[in-house]
């Protein structure tokens, strides 16, 4: 199952290993038993720390159970093979429950330790899913180092039929207690939040006692840790605060047009982000969402932000960068099958719909690319595209039309996902040509048609906008309040790319600095150009 360079990378894992861990497995007669057995006796043979058996009992096969040798309550249960984007999970469990210490805040694992309850979590992956290792990470400590959490983690390849009859058309797909918990990926530190219902207090608590930022980026993709390392770097007390860090990054899968880097993965940039912001004195704050942007109504003054939470933070400047998500059609259907038959992730999901007739809405790359993607997974793909040609890259579209399972009809207009009331059957659209109404039979609709900028709890604090939504900004980033700057895909910058976030970020921080060392008092402007120099 692992060639010799794995096999020596994950000798050199285990030998952090601070508890024996034993690998209880239940198998059946079918090949992935065979394969999870290989994979098994590997993996004990690698250090002598680990034993692995094949008397399990559990309901099934294959799984294996990772358990600490002196204590069986710190363990976790992989029903299929953990491999592909799951390896490095797999990796990690072994290590926890060998007692090696996980890189988490010490609160988060009281906050863990401390949950009051009995909780029995099933979470489906597939081997091709980026965003499902976080969630299946998140479950894995909190299973380790609680013994009222159990985590059974399923593949959901090695388990169709279970899938099908649960109507699992999405993942990441948990469970908590034989009820849906939660689709798509989530933290630690969200599921914490959903279970322990004191979190927000506690967090808005935590918040309000900060002191007053020189600098608060509201984002954390690439426009805002760019700005906030540049702020950093010039002396000024930064704050980051961010609903999910890496923001869209975290969910895209190959950047090959970023210069310097020939091919990386979304992920794994966000996790070089990261590590950045946390080698400068920047507060980075997770998972906090702003709800409402109190200007100053002075030059000078503190600018407020109010979060979800309840809490509030200040600062002298602010940089806006809280980007994009993805554009719903906002036609009926849509959000009825959610999950159950509408995606917009053709990675994460795609699996999931092997041998099966999926549409894709959109003819740009994004959406082009996601065709191909599926081609080489699903039974059929059908692209469906508005404008009356498709104007994605030439070489994307020579690659679409040249794979025999791939339909594209041009000018049409999606009016309808249609379903059987579980999930969805059918895809509804208008020939903008002869206003016929035509009807698709299938089982997934991908939506690719672009980005909707996320300023809605901007409303009504006096920051100029766009006719779409975006922040108004100058050649400086600044907008049209004093003090506050913005960048990247949230504002009316041209070309939603990674390297212009960049850009964008480091010049919005510069002008930041710019504007606070005109403003400052005399001994402050000192200090922060003794900083500089």
């Amino acid at each position: 199952m692992l060639d010799a360079n794995m096999q020596q990378q994950l000798g050199t894992y285990l030998a952090n290993l601070r508890e024996p861990i034993e690998l209880v497995a239940t198998l059946g007669d079918d090949a992935n038993s065979a394969k999870t057995r290989e994979l098994l006796e590997e993996i004990a043979a690698l250090d002598n720390k680990v034993s692995a058996s094949f008397d399990g009992t559990a309901s099934r096969a294959p799984s294996f159970l990772i358990r600490r040798a002196t204590d069986h309550d710190a363990s976790v249960t992989f029903a299929g093979l953990p491999m592909g984007h799951e390896f490095t999970s797999l990796v990690l469990a072994l290590l926890w429950a060998g007692g090696h210490p996980p890189k988490v805040e010490e609160d988060v694992l009281e906050q863990i330790r401390g949950l009051d309850g009995d909780f029995d979590f099933e979470m489906y992956f597939s081997l091709s899913c980026h965003n499902c290792p976080d969630v299946v990470q998140a479950l894995t400590l909190m299973s380790i180092n609680n013994p009222r959490v159990n985590a059974t983690l399923i593949e959901g390849g090695a388990y169709q039929d279970e899938v099908e009859n649960r109507d699992v058309m999405a993942v990441p797909a948990t469970y908590l207690n034989g009820e849906s918990f939660t689709n798509g990926k989530i933290s630690v530190e969200e599921i914490l939040a959903k279970l322990d219902t004191d979190a927000d207090a506690k967090a808005a608590e935590k918040l309000d006692a900060k002191e007053p930022y020189d600098v608060l980026v509201i984002g954390s993709g690439p426009a805002g840790t760019s700005a906030a390392i540049y702020t950093a770097r010039k002396g000024f007390r930064t704050g980051m605060a961010a609903e999910r860090f890496g923001g869209q990054v975290a969910d895209t899968i190959g950047i090959e047009n970023f210069p310097s880097v020939p091919y990386t993965e979304g992920p794994k940039m966000v996790a070089q982000l990261e590590q950045h912001v946390g080698d400068y004195d920047i507060d980075a704050m997770n998972l906090q969402r702003a709800e409402k942007l109190v200007p100053s109504a002075q030059r000078g003054g503190m600018h407020e932000v109010q979060m979800a939470n309840g809490a509030s933070l200040k600062a002298r400047s602010l940089i806006l960068t809280t980007g994009a998500r993805w554009r719903q059609l906002g036609v009926p259907g849509e959000n009825t099958y959610k999950n159950k038959g509408v995606a917009y992730c053709p990675h994460c999901d795609g699996p999931l719909f092997k041998g099966k007739h999926v549409a894709v809405i959109g003819g740009g790359n994004s959406g082009v690319e996601a065709a191909i993607d599926l081609a080489n997974i699903v039974g059929q793909v059908t692209l469906v595209e508005f404008d009356t040609a498709l104007c994605a890259d030439e070489v994307l579209q020579a690659k679409l039309r040249s794979m025999k399972n791939v339909d594209i009809i041009t000018n049409a207009q999606t009016t309808e996902v249609t379903g059987d009331g579980t999930k969805v059957n059918g895809l509804v659209y208008q020939d903008r040509a002869s206003g016929e109404e035509k009807t698709i039979d299938l089982q997934g609709v991908f939506i690719q048609i672009g980005l909707v900028p996320n300023t809605e709890w901007l409303q009504g604090s006096g920051i100029e906008l766009s006719q779409h939504g975006e922040i108004m900004i100058d050649q400086r980033g600044a907008t049209n309040l004093t003090g506050v700057f913005a960048a990247g895909d949230v504002t009316t910058v041209p070309y939603k790319q990674i390297v212009v976030a960049m850009g964008e970020g480091s010049k919005a921080a510069l002008s930041a600095f710019d504007y606070i060392i005109r403003n400052a008092p005399v001994d402050e402007v000192t200090q922060a150009e003794l900083a500089d120099a």
